[in-house]
């Protein structure tokens, strides 16, 4: 049963806590300035960003997103010729790599030639993800309303004036990118109230189209188709509703992954009898109803969560907040606001029938997306949904088990070749008893096998750790049964075909600590039984802390699955044998984590202030660094204090999780101050640099993560506060268990706590003083709990029932 399917079930349970409680205040959150995006025509630059990939400021600091999960549109609000660039996320071209990439599909420009405006402001309201554009000039206010519709795969624009006959103005779309090596065809022809766009794309033999509607209110349409292509203009209007749609041949399956890249669609299959449909079905609709459709759907996943951390809401523009934050006038709403527009991109980026959210989300204006805006799984997708279930969105991760199914099976062939090329003797002949594995690299038709890279085969516990996720938070056990016990099952397969003697020990060979690097091999003399260095640089080694702790994670993992499914397989007893032979956490002579078994002291091997932290993944997100260890806690605190937090956006996005994991509240927070201020730019995307859209949705996580965790088995209630945050709440954050949770705080003390039962099952819940108070029903009574140690209560908790604790 997925998610969605298990809300709609639960719909008629009272307090199901999908809303706010009525002394939690719903906030607006907007990100808004009183100016139109600059207009810097042509301003791309080179950024040493290993691909060589040119990019475009205006869009990539001052555009402002939409996004349906199937496709992206970035918006300008200029007054003279607006700019709506639109990314499809199936459209992909060969890419930077030759395993193809993401490609800008559109630019629309709405010529208006309006000058010398006033009262200018647009807007993004996360609450609606609805865009606003409203100006005066010579005496007419002009407004424009924008949103991408899920249910109806539809872009709308609605354009105003308060005056009649005022509206004139030129669609003129174009289609980037034509007459480049990808050899790249298209044309642009309008005719009557409609323009379209189509072409091909030779690599994955690609056929593409687009659509715009033009429904005006007043007024006459004029069809015009030149040499540059097609436009139309609208002239003397009172209203104009624009209506955008997308698509392409590509068909999610197994095969676009098994076949060779010139077999992998059908090149006689046309997209445009389905964009053909979307355009009438909207039409059939009409504006009111449509976005009627739109906020019903978006609003039942947003407005799930709302918080507040000790912050009023501010009345500057975003970008002079930001600036400000910068300059060290720290307002904790901006920190609130990055949160809330993390899950915004998230529902924007990655919906239930729709492609994954890539390393750029939904949205791309580049010919090449920097490393192709793809799925790499040694962190960036994993991180893309580290707080997916926690924020309350476990619906939008159902892009990525789709995506996964039509994959798993090449997945497979690909551990057939690891075993077969790394340990042919553990070769089995059975199909799929080797397993399956993903490598890094991957995008919307083609992953990449694990070995003889920058990463070890860990990428497939990491990747496997997600569904992990999925079932504990949501207790899903038709996808346990189904899809998350199998997937693990065999991914522990594989993992044991992995692993060598060493003595009494188990050990992953080969093995790569994801993109470390030797810089001078001298590096490696006073290393004893070294690794080697490959002609890239990548240092091979065996057993590394990455390879080793997701086998320990994926094994461990599998054991909690089958319990709960109540299954017992003759191969859970090698499991259970092999977990215990993996000696996956060591401790150096600097007191850190090794990253390397051959290490002593920190950093002997690669670099020292390395972004990746792949050695704490086990910290987060996995959990075998925990508190019943401290010894390993206070060694992962030794290695982030060596690592340092200057770095990349994404990569400060780990540190400022591994420091919540640690109960590091006000380091946790430094990081996250830092993050904003360094990494991110006046529309909130963060940087890598370039834009990556993992470090949104890492911080995101982060934020949850300082205020609920529920990976020991135990409920822990404001585990990682700090003092920036001292009074304040939450309410709809999620609990492993599918608990939802709402807290009040003030002065850093938690004076209630709130817990509704999804699925039902035993609550545990921790925080200090709770042993000693009462724990009530949703009709007042008092319910029985136990405990077996201080600052935790344990309780019975019914399906639907919700719990108040008063302190």
């Amino acid at each position: 049963m997925r998610a969605s399917r298990i809300l709609k079930s639960l719909a008629l349970i009272p307090f199901l806590a999908l809303t706010v409680q009525a002394n939690s205040p719903r906030r607006i959150y907007e990100i808004w300035s009183p100016e139109p995006a600059p207009n810097r025509s042509g301003n791309f630059e080179k950024r040493s960003v290993g691909n060589g990939v040119p990019f475009d400021k205006d869009w990539e600091q001052w555009s402002y997103a939409l996004g349906n999960g199937y496709m992206g549109a970035n918006l300008f609000g200029r007054v003279d010729t607006e700019r709506i660039q639109i990314t499809e996320k199936t459209l992909h071209n060969k890419g930077i790599y030759s395993g193809g990439g993401l490609t800008s599909f559109a630019e629309i420009y709405l010529d208006f030639d309006h000058r010398d405006v006033k009262d200018y402001r647009r807007s993004l309201n996360l609450n609606e993800a609805i865009a606003y554009v409203s100006y005066e000039h010579n005496g007419v206010t002009y407004k424009r309303e924008h949103f991408m519709s899920y249910p109806d795969n539809i872009m709308v624009i609605k354009l105003t004036a308060d005056k009649k006959n005022a509206l004139s103005f030129t669609v003129r779309p174009e289609i980037p990118y034509l007459n480049m090596k990808d050899q790249r065809t298209g044309r642009v022809v309008a005719n009557g109230d409609l323009v379209t766009l189509s072409g091909s794309l030779p690599f994955f033999k690609i056929n593409y189209e687009g659509q715009i509607k033009i429904l005006n209110d007043g007024g006459t349409l004029k069809a015009r188709n030149e040499k540059g292509g097609g436009s139309i203009a609208v002239s003397n209007a009172d209203s104009v509703t624009l209506l955008i749609a997308a698509g392409t041949n590509y068909r999610l399956s197994d095969a676009i992954f098994s076949s060779p890249n010139h077999q992998k669609l059908n090149a006689n299959l046309l997209p445009h009898k389905v964009v053909s449909a979307l355009i009438a079905n909207a039409h059939g609709k009409g504006f009111s109803a449509l976005r009627k459709r739109h906020l019903t759907d978006y609003q039942n996943l947003f407005g799930r969560v709302t918080i507040n951390l000790n912050a009023r809401v501010s009345p500057d523009p975003t970008h002079i907040l930001l600036e400000k934050y910068k300059k060290g006038e720290r307002n904790t709403y901006l920190e609130e606001l990055m949160f809330q527009y993390g899950r915004y991109l998230l529902i924007a980026s990655s919906r239930e029938k729709t492609l994954p959210s890539g390393l750029q989300g939904a949205w791309s204006q580049y010919h090449f997306a920097p490393w192709t805006g793809g799925y790499w799984h040694n962190i960036n997708v994993q991180m893309n949904y580290w707080g997916v279930c926690s924020a309350n969105l476990a619906e939008c991760f159902e892009a990525y088990i789709a995506y996964f199914k039509a994959y798993y099976p090449t997945a497979r062939q690909h551990a057939r070749a690891y075993v077969k090329k790394f340990n042919p003797t553990r070769l089995a002949e059975a199909e799929g008893e080797n397993g399956w594995i993903i490598g890094t690299s991957a995008n919307a038709y083609n992953i990449s096998g694990a070995g003889g890279g920058h990463s070890g085969p860990g990428t497939g516990g990491f990747t496997s750790k997600l569904l992990m996720e999925y079932y504990l938070f949501t207790q899903d056990k038709q996808f346990l049964a189904e899809v998350g016990y199998p997937a693990m099952l065999s991914m522990s397969r594989f993992f044991s075909k992995t692993l060598v003697p060493r003595g009494d020990l188990l050990l992953v060979k080969p093995s790569a600590s994801p993109e470390q690097k030797v810089r001078k091999k001298e590096q490696l003399k006073k290393i004893e039984n070294p690794g080697h260095v490959d002609d890239r640089g990548n240092y091979i080694t065996t057993g590394c802390t990455f390879d080793q702790g997701f086998v320990w994670e994926n094994h461990n993992d599998t054991l909690i699955m089958a319990e709960a499914l109540g299954k017992e397989d003759k191969f859970l007893d090698t499991i259970r044998d092999e977990i215990t032979k993996l000696d996956p956490i060591l401790i150096g002579t600097s007191g850190q984590i090794k990253e390397y078994r051959e290490e002593k002291a920190y950093s002997d091997i690669g670099d020292p202030r390395h972004r990746h932290i792949s050695h704490l993944c086990t910290l987060y997100p996995g959990t075998l660094i925990n508190s019943k260890r401290q010894e390993w806690m206070q060694a992962a605190r030794k290695t982030l204090d060596l690592r340092g937090s200057r770095t990349t956006g994404w990569a400060m996005a780990h540190r400022m999780n591994c420091r919540a994991r640690l109960k590091e509240g006000e380091k946790a927070h430094q990081i996250y101050q830092r993050f904003i201020s360094e990494r991110t730019v006046p529309n909130l995307w963060t940087l890598h640099p370039p834009f990556q859209i993992d470090g949104n949705f890492g911080a995101m996580a982060g934020v949850a993560e300082m205020l609920l965790q529920s990976h020991e088995e135990y409920i822990d209630v404001l585990p990682a506060l700090p003092k920036a945050w001292s009074s304040g709440f939450f309410d709809g954050l999620v609990a492993r268990g599918n608990f939802v949770l709402s807290s009040k705080w003030q002065d850093g003390q938690a004076q209630s706590i709130t817990v509704t039962s999804r699925s039902g099952g035993e609550c545990c819940i921790s925080y200090p003083g709770i042993e000693s108070v009462q724990v009530k029903d949703s009709n007042g009574a008092v319910i029985k709990t136990t405990s077996n140690e201080k600052g935790r209560i344990k309780f019975a908790a019914t399906r639907g029932e919700s719990y108040t604790v008063v302190f």
